[in-house]
């Protein structure tokens, strides 16, 4: 009697197709989320050297700093900022974006050092203009001076 059921057991049913589909698409989703973390925290220096990373990270960097500005902007239209507290953060800011997109240190560099940089010489006259809008008692223009600064971010290279 026991013998006689055997004849019903047989090898395991094999995977079907689909599954190595997804077994496959799962394996490409963890190797794709390592690299880009591992992208994503690359120093801004060892990403400024890889080709097609460099005008990724540099849209992305730029894109980031321009909308911190018009948000700055937003802000001092809104009356929250003062002509003083808007400049001193778009210089801030603007300071932040030349320090991750050179990779010097602007955010301790002087206005005499920073047109000393030929890199960073033509930034001399909007950050002068920011200067003038922070600590001048007279008004100043301000959406021309945040307008400069957005335009400096806007076609860095």
């Amino acid at each position: 009697m026991p013998g006689e059921l055997l004849r019903y057991l047989g090898a395991p049913a094999g995977f079907a197709w689909w599954w190595w589909l997804v077994a496959g698409v799962c394996a490409a989703v963890v190797v794709a989320w390592y690299s880009a973390v591992y992208a994503w925290t690359l120093p801004p220096a060892r990403l400024r050297r890889v080709p097609v990373i460099r005008t990724v990270h540099s849209w992305l960097v730029r894109r980031r700093f321009r909308a911190t500005v018009t948000k700055i902007t937003d802000q001092y239209r809104a009356g929250q900022l003062s002509d003083g507290q808007a400049a001193a953060a778009i210089r801030r800011t603007l300071r932040s974006f030349l320090s991750v997109t050179t990779g010097n240190r602007v955010q301790y560099m002087h206005i005499d050092d920073i047109v000393g940089q030929p890199e960073l010489a033509p930034t001399a006259p909007v950050f002068t203009a920011l200067n003038d809008a922070q600590f001048s008692t007279e008004r100043t223009d301000f959406a021309r001076v945040a307008h400069a600064a957005s335009e400096v971010i806007r076609t860095w290279t």
